[in-house]
């Protein structure tokens, strides 16, 4: 097949919402040149998405945009249950310093995140936003350069890319090109959604409430200083807004009230059957469908863009091992799956459901919070550890592998800096004391850094995690997954020789490693 170079791209992005900027964004600090298309001029300007968690700031913090998205954002407390009369059930509170070193939950505007990771993409050389396109055509989805047609106005275009990444939401052209289908979790309800500017006196903490009333479940948050949202099941009554919301309002307030948005949604729980064909991928919406009950459906866009982009930029930028790809589905699909499965679970749970059980459920949810610690164990992390496979070597009593490295902060040059920073944009190996002879060979025969905590200068943090862990050392991968550990009195790896060739590749990474942790300190230092 003979291609017009000029019209050849490393990746080609479908979708520019906040997966598949932030893919672009990752993609960019990385080296890869990407063009992103996407159907609306300018973005969108309704909210939609209002939580993320610490692992998402993380990820952000990657893309380079993590203390503007800290601008934007507020903290907030976590997710209580209330009774249909309002008084609380349970309380699963969230704290300000989490496992990733930012707050495990924060509430933000999308249409405000997506302008700070536009204005991001910007001024990055390597990718290119062409908004106000229709893409028409995907394929065909094989191991070579894959044809995409799109249309503005002035006329029919096509690109050539290495690969392409279907960031195109629910209804994605995308999946359609790939063949692949929805599989139904089995739940389906309709919503309304209302968004509210006010200074008046809402009654309100500052977290999430969710009303376990079987005749009108109803989620309620604030979001911003005077922005906040109601979500409502619909029932068979057509309430007004003020009548809806008039619970979390004095009942003589009459003053400033702006419904943002009023609109309805129905909330599904569906993952596709197949998430890549060829060098064709599916991210974000258009792999899978989260009920909103946790907060998590843009979460899981994101994770999604975090381990793509990186096994990517290996495969595109060092000529490293084609079968980092096929690791993409192996672990994204069953982290998203449970994921999905959890916001079903709890959404059943808080609304009560549609069946005769209802009652007991949540009678059942009732007890199970006065358990002394449940509700401190439930509230801390959302996102399961990875599931075994090539890049999670995972086994019996080990801990570590397939979670995410804490990520306190530590000292470089005297200077406070977080982790992530600190170690760059590479496999890293980090070790409870002065890494052996035979540890140290590794690590530069693969071409990576072996540190020790000690000589991070954090709190403590890294060495009383690797303890907990009965690790003696780690190998983290660029995504700050653990890959395998050193068990406490071993001398080796678990699993060396099954990763060793994965991890081989040709040419250099772009930037070098040299490089770029020198650029970021300096955006992160505080």
């Amino acid at each position: 097949m003979t291609v017009d170079e000029a019209a050849r791209v490393p990746v080609v992005i479908v979708g520019a919402g906040p997966v598949g900027v932030t893919a672009a964004l990752l993609l960019a600090r990385r080296g890869v040149r990407s063009v992103v298309l996407e159907r609306h001029r300018d973005v969108y300007p309704l909210p939609r998405a209002v939580a993320s968690d610490d692992e998402i700031h993380r990820i952000l913090q990657a893309a380079g945009v993590g203390e503007e998205f800290a601008a934007i954002s507020r903290p907030a407390q976590g997710l209580r249950l209330l009774d249909a009369r309002h008084r609380v059930m349970a309380e699963f509170r969230r704290t300000e310093h989490g496992h990733h070193g930012y707050p495990q939950t924060s509430m933000f505007d999308q249409p405000e995140l997506e302008r700070v990771l536009r204005d991001a993409l910007a001024g990055r050389p390597e990718s290119q936003l062409r908004g106000g396109v229709e893409v028409t055509g995907i394929g065909p989805a094989s191991t070579g350069p894959v044809r995409v047609t799109y249309r503005d106005g002035t006329g029919d275009h096509e690109l050539w890319a290495d690969a392409v990444l279907g960031c195109d939401g629910a209804n994605s052209l995308t999946r359609e090109a790939i063949g692949g289908v929805w599989e139904d979790l089995r739940f389906e309800e309709r919503w309304k959604v209302i968004d509210v500017d006010t200074t008046g006196p809402v009654r309100c903490w500052e977290g999430v409430d969710q009303v376990c009333d079987r005749a009108r479940p109803a989620t309620f948050m604030r979001v911003s200083e005077n922005r906040y949202r109601w979500e409502f099941r619909l029932g068979e009554g057509q309430e007004t807004v003020r009548e809806l919301i008039a619970p979390w309002l004095p009942p003589s307030y009459d003053g400033d009230f702006d419904v943002v948005r009023e609109t309805e949604y129905t909330f599904r729980a569906r993952v596709a059957d197949r998430w890549r064909s060829g060098r064709v991928f599916l991210l974000g919406d258009a792999a899978h469908l989260t009920p909103p009950f946790i907060g998590q459906g843009l979460c899981s866009g994101l994770r999604d863009a975090y381990n793509l982009t990186w096994k990517l930029t290996r495969v595109l930028q060092q000529d490293g091992d084609e079968r980092l790809l096929d690791t993409y589905e192996s672990e994204r699909k069953p982290h998203a799956r449970h994921v999905v499965r959890l916001a079903v679970a709890m959404g059943w749970a808080m609304t009560g459901g549609q069946d005769g059980a209802a009652a007991f459920r949540r009678r059942a949810l009732a007890a199970a919070c006065r358990i002394p610690g449940l509700t401190e164990l439930a509230g801390r992390d959302l996102s399961p550890p990875l599931t075994a496979g090539p890049l999670v070597r995972r086994g019996a009593r080990r801990r570590l592998p397939g979670t995410h490295c804490p990520q306190p902060w530590v000292s470089v040059d005297g200077r406070p800096t977080r982790l992530d920073e600190a170690l760059g944009d590479s496999f890293t190996v980090l070790t409870a004391s002065d890494p052996a002879p035979s540890l140290t060979a590794l690590a530069h025969s693969l071409g990576i850094r072996a540190l020790c905590v000690a000589d991070l200068g954090d709190d403590g943090t890294l060495a009383a995690w690797l303890r907990a862990g009965r690790a003696d050392a780690v190998l983290l991968r660029p995504d700050r997954i653990v890959m395998d550990v050193l068990p406490a009195g071993s001398h080796d790896f678990t699993s060396t020789a099954a990763w060793a060739s994965l991890l081989h590749t040709t040419r250099s990474p772009v930037p070098s490693a040299r490089t770029a942790p020198k650029s970021l300190l300096r955006s992160t230092t505080r």
